[in-house]
């Protein structure tokens, strides 16, 4: 179980969302919070620049990329090398959309969720989450709000006060050494952590482009 003294003051404990929350798959949803450690840039797995361990730093998740290919795609594994979701950003997309597929799949009929950043022009992260099956885009299914480069996101569910989860960032001896950035997401009860996760590397990737 996760204490309270990684959340910011006026951030809530975890208390179980009504109703779960299963995007890529329920397995991933589990009763109580789940604490994770988001490590970019591991000089030690040559597949991806991200790296995601649980509490005693056994591996949970990890993305590899497809550089070259004619548009950004990643692909996030889970521990056993299987793939879950393929991120692919849209071509020509003012907004930086990413689009979510099924395994490595990239067909329409695999489609499970698009992120975008909610206006053009912002000073603080906003990001607006899109179901596959919500076609109008008239209510955002999710959103991510905070500042990336303080490494404070919440995530909601839809346009409510309701956190799914929350990332933080972590000082530890061995992300100063190594020069590592990394940080920690708290998922809360009934949240799919491999769908918080994939949000949490197209956060990085649509912030990276601005930083580019």
């Amino acid at each position: 179980m996760a204490g309270t003294s990684n959340y910011p003051p006026q951030t809530p404990a975890p208390m179980p969302v009504p109703n779960q929350v299963a995007i890529i798959n329920p397995q991933f949803c589990a009763p109580y919070p789940v604490d994770l450690n988001v490590v970019r840039k591991l000089m030690t797995w040559s597949e991806g620049a991200f790296g995601v361990t649980d509490g005693n730093g056994n591996i949970v998740f990890k993305v590899k990329g497809k550089f070259f290919s004619l548009r950004d795609r990643r692909i996030l594994l889970d521990a056993a090398g299987n793939s879950l979701v393929t991120f692919q950003q849209k071509m020509l997309s003012a907004h930086r959309r990413w689009q979510v597929y099924r395994g490595e799949s990239t067909d329409t009929k695999d489609f499970l969720f698009s992120v975008k950043k909610s206006s053009l022009l912002q000073f603080k992260t906003k990001l607006d989450v899109f179901l596959a099956h919500n076609t109008s885009e008239e209510v955002c299914d999710f959103r991510i709000e905070g500042s990336w480069l303080e490494r404070s996101c919440v995530i909601y569910a839809g346009n409510s006060s309701t956190i799914i989860a929350q990332m933080h960032k972590k000082h530890t001896a061995q992300s100063i050494l190594l020069g590592k950035d990394n940080f920690g997401v708290t998922v809360y009860p009934n949240v799919d952590y491999a769908f918080v996760v994939a949000l949490v590397v197209i956060l990085e990737e649509i912030n990276e482009d601005r930083s580019d």
